[in-house]
């Protein structure tokens, strides 16, 4: 193999990856708060709901996580547009995220939420708080740092998983990776360089769950 390295090209595009890799962490963050956050109530909803609601929220989850992410996007981006919504590609790569991202992380606070001991919620309830105020100030807490861990796996794989919506122009990491490449037709060095971009930005992530561990829950991190 005979195969000269020219990084001159991708270094002088340093610009564009970082932006896109800007907007990959912005697409991310705001991603997983939302996903976290609709989880939240989806795990509250199929633990503590009606008949009726655990069954809807049980049916998205099932179909978000056996249907392919890509097709998910290509029928928000692509799809909606024909019932007359049109959304601009980050908005519609940040919609599919959320959605993706959320279905998965409801069955994951679910599982920390059935981990918490049943005798605390019924001594709560005894004590007359509240359904709403037991689950916000004595389950959740414990539900969350008990699945801590996978959480922040599971964000991380979201953000990883990002790089698919630059199959409709998102403006993110590998998108700008596909322009630079397509420009200076150095493929493997564009390509090198977005990797460890996002090795970067994985370790980076896992660093920032670490620093919440410590902050929201040191006895864990004491025991």
């Amino acid at each position: 193999m005979n195969y000269t390295f020219h990084f001159a090209d991708v270094w002088a595009a340093r610009q564009e990856l970082a932006d896109g890799a800007w907007l990959t962490v912005q697409l991310s963050a705001v991603s997983m708060v939302l996903s976290l956050t609709i989880a939240v109530f989806g795990a509250l909803a199929r633990t503590s709901g009606p008949k009726w609601l655990r069954m809807i929220v049980a049916s998205y989850v099932e179909f978000i996580r056996n249907t392919p992410f890509l097709v998910q996007v290509f029928v928000i981006f692509f799809g909606l547009p024909g019932m007359g919504l049109r959304l601009d590609a980050n908005t519609g790569a940040l919609i599919a995220m959320v959605l993706n991202g959320s279905a998965y992380t409801i069955e994951i606070v679910r599982a920390g939420i059935e981990a918490v001991n049943h005798g605390q919620i019924e001594a709560a309830l005894a004590l007359g708080l509240h359904r709403l105020q037991v689950f916000f100030k004595i389950v959740l807490p414990q539900a969350l740092r008990a699945v801590f861990a996978p959480l922040g796996s599971q964000f991380i794989l979201l953000m990883l998983n990002s790089s698919i919506v630059s199959v409709i122009s998102a403006d993110e990491l590998t998108a700008a990776a596909q322009d630079i490449q397509s420009r200076t037709f150095r493929s493997f060095e564009t390509y090198i360089v977005t990797i460890v971009i996002y090795l970067i930005l994985s370790i980076s992530f896992s660093a920032v769950f670490a620093l919440l561990n410590r902050l929201f829950f040191p006895k864990l991190e004491r025991s």
